[in-house]
């Protein structure tokens, strides 16, 4: 299965903060149902109501991938993700300081880096959502998807805007 193309695709938004995303991820890669093994996490901010899933970008010119002294991150060309070489990570943590989104983790109960791998092109994230917060599409497609969102909510202003001129 060809999935060079695909990215999870994030609307916080949609997302209420159950954090199911999370202990799916620890289960499907650890067995285990703790969400400080997963691979996503939430960032909230509960005092707004802000919940925003945050996970590897799978970047094309990854900083973690060009930081690793030994080489351990590469790109997956079958799923498309960069992903990290166990036997090779001497456990530096070089990937960890250099990512901007903060996506690369440090379990430190295993004492070892984490970071999204897509599941292998099944991400279970993904299936377990079910406000569909995160989405797994092609890349092509998120700008189309958000220019429509953005156009949609342009519509709605518009339409409120006429609406409290008329009362005016």
């Amino acid at each position: 299965m060809e999935l060079n193309g695909k990215v999870l695709m994030i609307d916080y938004e949609k997302c209420t903060g159950c954090r199911l995303c999370e202990l799916v991820c620890a289960v499907k890669h650890d067995g285990v149902s703790n969400p400080a093994r997963s691979r996503v996490k939430v960032m909230k901010w509960e005092d707004q109501g802000l919940y925003i899933p945050m996970t590897c970008q799978q970047c094309q010119d990854a900083p973690c991938m060009n930081g690793c002294p030994v080489k351990a991150i590469s790109r997956n060309e079958d799923f498309g993700c960069v992903t990290v070489d166990y036997d090779v990570c001497i456990g530096c943590r070089t990937c960890v300081a250099v990512c901007p989104f903060g996506a690369m983790n440090y379990i430190a109960i295993d004492q070892k880096v984490a970071k999204c791998d897509l599941c292998d092109g099944d991400p279970q994230c993904v299936r377990f959502c079910d406000v569909n917060a995160i989405q797994f599409v092609n890349a092509g497609d998120v700008s189309v998807l958000k220019m429509r969102d953005a156009a949609l909510r342009l519509s709605e202003a518009g339409k409120k805007a006429a609406v409290l001129e008329a009362q005016v």
